[in-house]
């Protein structure tokens, strides 16, 4: 699923995982739209219409969405030179067409990219991030984010992740409209309707966790994809450290802002030491990542 005549190197085992994810989800979608046709089946059109219109829409919009409420803004090389300068030298390495590139205000020190393909590919760092990192610790940054483009994963998320945000919508409609009218003691449609909720709640704990699972892999995926191409995972893992450790200095208020998006970012964030979200990362640990790389330096001074 990676281009080609990209440089980064091939995952196999990320390919699987995506393929594998993929075919569960579409499965999973056939059947949570097969179960609301058959205890909808005067507003057949209508599911259709409206699972078929936010597919569409969640596939080529959500990218731009997530973006913007990220605060991303793209940049020019004269307003950014030594991002542009950094993301010109992966893109030479990796021998992959250049990427928009975006600044988001934030002091949360992080990196995101989002995008359908290479084509509509946008990498972003905040300026807590630009402030912090020496030059390259931010290269390393950057090609583990580029990496999510080569690879195409960022497109896999966006779709394996619409399957659970589907079950709530169509949770919500069924509540608002056909409950109070339902007779499940009479009407065996009735019982299926009224079933719709657990169904729901089944898919979007089984959605939730592949996504999870791709995830957590894809991050280790695209930290060994960038070290390897810039032959420097030290200063990846530096980069880590120093962005794990910075998270505990920013004010609470602008993690649970970013929060939402984790699964986007190059290290989550975090509102507090003991959130339940680390339960449920979308990341691998920190000392997951740095004994990757720690391997990797080892392999590589060999």
């Amino acid at each position: 699923m990676a281009r080609a005549r990209s440089r980064y190197a091939p995952d196999r085992g990320l390919t699987g995982r995506m393929v594998t994810t993929m075919f569960l989800i579409g499965l999973l979608y056939v059947v949570f739209v097969g179960v609301l046709l058959a205890a909808l089946r005067g507003s057949w059109p209508i599911i259709l219409i409206i699972t078929g219109g936010l597919f569409i829409a969640q596939f080529w919009f959500s990218d731009r969405i997530a973006a913007y409420g990220m605060g991303a803004s793209e940049v020019t090389p004269e307003q950014a030179p030594e991002l542009h300068g950094t993301i010109d030298r992966i893109c030479a390495l990796a021998d992959m067409p250049k990427p928009k590139v975006a600044i988001a205000e934030s002091d949360v020190p992080n990196a995101f990219a989002t995008g359908r393909s290479e084509k509509t590919a946008l990498v972003c760092a905040t300026t807590g991030l630009l402030r912090r990192l020496e030059p390259e610790e931010l290269e390393g940054v950057l090609a583990h984010e580029m990496s999510h483009v080569a690879h195409r994963d960022v497109a896999v998320m966006t779709i394996a992740s619409f399957l659970g945000v589907l079950a709530g919508i169509i949770t919500r409609i069924a509540l608002w409209g056909g409950f109070a009218r339902s007779r499940p003691g009479n009407d065996p449609a009735g019982i299926l309707l009224l079933l719709i909720p657990l169904i729901s709640a089944v898919v979007y704990a089984i959605s939730f966790l592949l996504t999870r699972l791709l995830s957590r892999y894809r991050e280790l995926s695209a930290d060994r994809a960038a070290a390897l191409l810039t032959g420097r995972p030290s200063a990846l893992a530096s980069a880590l450290t120093k962005v794990s450790g910075q998270m505990a200095r920013i004010p609470t208020e602008d993690l649970r802002k970013a929060e939402p998006y984790n699964a986007f970012y190059f290290m989550p964030a975090f509102s507090a030491k003991e959130s339940l979200g680390r339960l449920f990362s979308s990341h691998p640990t920190l000392e997951q990542r740095l004994d990757q790389l720690s391997r990797i330096s080892t392999d590589l001074s060999r």
